[in-house]
């Protein structure tokens, strides 16, 4: 499974980390992802879900068998 958000597609950013100095090295930076038991689609599945899209409420948790 890839590291991206099943709802809004969110994935891995990449980017410079700027030193003081203005040295340049490379960043990734992962987004905050979570597996949930969720209502995805009419089925019951486990889903990676960002924090975002789980906080605005745009993913139904499936609590139970």
């Amino acid at each position: 499974m890839s590291r991206a958000c099943s709802v809004c597609g969110k994935s891995i950013q990449f980017g410079n980390k700027v030193s003081h100095a203005n040295n340049k090295t490379k960043k990734v930076s992962l987004p905050n992802l979570h597996v949930v038991k969720a209502d995805f689609n009419g089925t019951h599945k486990k889903v990676k879900v960002c924090s975002k899209c789980l906080k605005a409420g745009k993913i139904i948790k499936v609590i139970g068998k």
